[in-house]
């Protein structure tokens, strides 16, 4: 009784997978065209992740307000994204160290 219910599972989570992963594909849409002035680089990605939490509340209320520039320079913008959302976990560390 216990197996039958182990591989139904298992093929579940398997097709779960498959699923997720097929959903998962995005095909790259070419933006360059609708993409007009300043590219935003690697400091603004930085300053984009950092206020991050900021500028979700305010996409909660207003539609004009987004997270991530679509309008940037690629790697180099997702990269300073990446470190400056990053920091809200460094910021926040683990300051409940307990004391022996």
């Amino acid at each position: 009784m216990k197996s039958k219910l182990t591989s139904k599972l298992l093929i579940f989570s398997a097709l779960a997978l498959l699923m997720f992963a097929f959903a998962s594909c995005a095909d790259v849409e070419p933006v360059q065209e609708c993409l007009k002035g300043e590219q935003y680089g690697f400091l603004f990605g930085l300053l984009h992740g950092f206020i991050t939490p900021i500028s979700f509340i305010g996409s909660l209320f207003d539609d004009n307000v987004a997270i991530y520039a679509v309008n940037n320079s690629g790697g180099w913008y997702d990269f300073g994204f990446l470190l400056g959302s990053g920091g809200w976990g460094i910021l926040a560390g683990n300051k409940s160290k307990r004391k022996a």
